[in-house]
């Protein structure tokens, strides 16, 4: 039996690497065109699922070839796609550039993914799984209505803001974990983050909101940890970026897996971070996800190579 729910996208990424992003405008040489399986959603599900989780995904894809493309790829992962619907809307595509320096920009077309609701919800029997995983990919209604049902259901809620939007005080009130960005953070709490101590700040007001725990991932630094009790700045690893697409997604996944396996917040945090930073050095964005193994090596790695320093 599943482990793990999400609801969330499901995109067909359009990618193209670039020296640069283009200024408005202008036209500028990109190498060849991939076709990725990504969208928020199924890069989560897929995360988890190659760290040994047992996910479930529900979400819609259209009646066309990427429909096709990315229910096969869930497949291949091992994620149960049956809450998953076909519909005449094209699947949702994202359109993402790639600069020299791995950072990216992104444009998203929902198709699909904009039309999964409440009937939908309607399907699933949420005391069946314990961990319960949503995004903003989908219409915000439909994430409001499926954080009810999961809370109502004793479900831990974990809500990752993005992309960023504004939301409602109901939704942060049903999260046990919420995992923004520093932007994302910024546009919540209309406080502006730019140091450990600003961060801190936008955090507790979410908690005063109702959010149980507030993670706040930041890239090459690593998250910080705010609860009611205290705060705790987790460190990242130093890894060659080649990609930070879907890293995010990456954390989120392995932050679920390891909460699934008793782990501390912050041994949890701290997987968490080691998967993002391992998705950083591949390309695309479920490509680029790490397995278990991969994980497991990476981490007992960088605990040597820490050992040594200390020792010499």
């Amino acid at each position: 039996m599943p482990d793990i729910l999400v609801v969330g996208s499901l995109n067909a990424d359009l990618v193209v690497r670039a020296p640069r992003f283009p200024q408005p405008g202008e036209t500028i040489r990109g190498e060849d065109l991939q076709v990725i399986p990504g969208g928020k959603g199924a890069n989560q599900a897929v995360a988890a699922a190659r760290l040994g989780a047992n996910v479930s995904m529900l979400g819609r894809v259209g009646e066309d070839n990427f429909g096709d493309f990315l229910l096969g790829n869930l497949k291949s992962n091992k994620v149960d796609s049956q809450l998953i619907q076909r519909d005449n809307a094209s699947t949702g595509t994202a359109i993402i550039v790639v600069d020299s320096n791995g950072q990216n920009s992104i444009v998203l077309s929902a198709g699909a993914n904009g039309k999964v609701d409440d009937e939908d919800l309607s399907t699933v029997s949420f005391p069946d799984f314990d961990l319960f995983l949503l995004q903003l990919e989908i219409p915000l209604r439909t994430v409001l209505s499926a954080a009810k049902r999961a809370h109502e259901s004793g479900l831990r809620v974990i809500l990752n803001p993005a992309p960023a939007k504004e939301l409602p005080n109901e939704l942060i009130s049903l999260t046990d974990f919420l995992i923004p960005n520093e932007s994302e953070l910024s546009l919540l709490t209309d406080v502006p983050v730019n140091d450990m101590n600003s961060t801190e700040t936008a955090a507790r007001a979410l908690l005063k909101l109702g959010a149980k725990n507030v993670i706040v991932t930041l890239g090459s630094k690593g998250a910080l940890i705010v609860t009611g009790s205290k705060m705790t700045h987790v460190e990242s690893y130093e890894v060659n970026v080649v990609d930070t697409t879907a890293a995010g997604d990456a954390f989120i996944g392995g932050f679920a897996t390891a909460l699934l396996r008793a782990k501390s917040l912050e041994e949890a945090v701290r997987y968490g971070c080691a998967c993002g930073a391992l998705a950083t050095t591949k390309f695309g964005a479920q490509p680029s996800l790490p397995t278990k193994e991969e994980v497991e090596r990476f981490m007992s790695l960088q605990a040597t190579e820490g050992s040594e320093a200390i020792s010499s």
